[in-house]
């Protein structure tokens, strides 16, 4: 992590706090200026469904659900990107602008997406909230593309919401959704049940709740105080006793495997890192984030599952 992101997010606080929009203040009232309410995002003439995903996770699955259908565009795509300390820029506005579907994550993630939607309203545009989908409220743990469950239900939602917006579309987006489940997703659920199958109740590590989605589905033992991988995941500082807790589970090698946030390697998670390599427990990286950018999210996953399947396999001998 850079000097300057590390000063980002002492800065911020509480790193789910609103984000300051000023600068694109004079681009959003020119945006809001150029089309007027009753006006058709996209325009008329076409019958390709514009869409934009605030982060590349959801468009990915929005892409393979829409095909020829829906034109998608992502956001936040850059695998060294801080989803949680993302600023949006004029040109993000001007994209939202012209969509007539926006799927936003929710649950405090991304709320400059709703900022950006008001700034021009438009009718027969739809928006996904992720987090209002799923019921999970702002404070909650807004990793939810690392939740199976969720993410089949976000795909059917977007199978519908996209059949409602070109109706004559509706049974090929059913189509492609069957496809994305069946097919795409394949690889990917032949792994989550394989390591449930090996590896249930392994003790394991996370540097944040960005994991305990999948460990909860993976029936992984996650011990990591609650406490400090909220704490990492919102960027403030984990209290003393969870550090110390934390610490002990490392360097007494309770857990087996140690799984971090790359694109979140704050000093607390760096410091718990080495320890980790240091007595020999295999560390395992995950992003927000499709990394690389341009893979689709079952092939993001599968990289991941692997790579977690490996270091299961390293720190147990089966």
């Amino acid at each position: 992590m850079s000097i300057n992101k590390c000063a980002v997010r002492a800065g911020l606080g509480r790193r789910l706090a609103p984000l300051r929009l000023s600068a694109l203040g004079i681009t959003l009232a020119l945006l809001a200026a150029c089309g007027s309410p009753g006006e058709t995002a996209g325009g008329s003439a076409s019958s390709t469904v514009q869409v934009v995903a605030a982060e590349n996770f959801w468009g990915s699955i929005a892409r393979q659900i829409g095909g020829g259908h829906a034109n998608v565009v992502s956001l936040i795509t850059n695998p060294e990107t801080d989803p949680h300390s993302y600023e949006p820029t004029p040109n993000d506005a001007r994209t939202v602008a012209v969509a007539t579907y926006v799927i936003e994550n929710g649950a405090g993630y991304d709320p400059w997406v709703d900022r950006l939607v008001s700034a021009n309203p438009v009718s027969g545009r739809s928006v996904l909230n992720v987090a209002d989908l799923n019921g999970i409220a702002e404070g909650g743990n807004p990793h939810m593309w690392y939740s199976p469950s969720y993410v089949l239900r976000v795909a059917d939602r977007i199978a519908a919401d996209l059949g409602k917006l070109d109706p004559a579309g509706a049974g090929y987006f059913d189509s492609q959704r069957r496809q994305f489940e069946q097919a795409g997703l394949q690889r990917y659920n032949q792994l989550r049940s394989s390591i449930r199958n090996k590896y249930s109740g392994v003790p394991v590590a996370a540097s944040e709740s960005i994991f305990a989605y999948l460990a909860a589905d993976l029936k992984l033992d996650l011990v990591t105080p609650a406490g400090f991988m909220k704490a990492i995941s919102e960027g403030t500082d984990p209290t003393a006793q969870d550090k110390q807790t934390f610490d002990q589970q490392v360097t007494q090698r309770q857990v087996k495997v140690f799984v971090y946030n790359r694109q979140n390697a704050v000093p607390d998670v760096d410091a718990v890192k080495r320890k980790a390599e240091a007595e020999g427990i295999p560390v395992v990286a995950i992003t927000e984030t499709l990394d690389p950018a341009s893979a689709s999210f079952q092939d993001w996953q599968v990289a991941e599952l692997q790579a977690l399947q490996r270091a299961l396999g390293q720190a147990t001998g089966r």
